[in-house]
């Protein structure tokens, strides 16, 4: 089953590869149990990869925020729940987990970001979805960073 999953979603692999990718997957997944990747170290700190090297925050900007949401419901809430997964991981928590510059360049650059940044490497391990990119612009992913603060600041 898990070959026809691969031949499927990846094209035409051999065999072969769909059972070592198959077998990757498994092993990965089930290592990372007990070590969540909130608790990882490196997640604290990590700026991602992307064009965003530097956030300067300060009290909430509660119109960035509405902005942002309308954002967020127009381009991200297909895939993302707060409260929930659907296709992408639960975003409640996500500003308490990752740094500004990491929310914004994995909304900014999703693809470049599961290839070389490791946390996002685990997320799409555990998900088995490429998050893709939904054409946000820069002021943009500021502004669904500034709606995930508002909505992580009601907990």
């Amino acid at each position: 089953m898990k070959i026809r999953f691969f031949k499927q979603h990846f094209g035409r692999i051999s065999k072969e590869l769909a059972t070592v990718v198959a077998i990757s997957l498994i092993f990965g997944i089930s290592c990372g149990k007990g070590k969540t990747e909130e608790n990882s170290a490196s997640s604290e700190n990590s700026k991602g990869v992307g064009p965003v090297a530097s956030v300067t925050l300060a009290a909430l900007d509660e119109s960035l925020a509405d902005k942002g949401k309308k954002q967020f419901e127009a381009k991200c809430s297909a895939c993302h729940k707060f409260e929930e997964k659907v296709v992408g991981p639960a975003l409640s928590g996500v500003t308490k987990r990752r740094t500004p510059e990491w929310i914004m360049n994995m909304i900014l650059n999703p693809v470049e970001m599961t290839q070389k940044d490791p946390i996002a490497q685990g997320l799409l391990a555990e998900h088995l979805t490429q998050m893709t990119f939904q054409n946000v612009q820069e002021s943009e992913a500021r502004e669904i960073l500034e709606y995930f603060r508002k909505m992580d600041s009601k907990k």
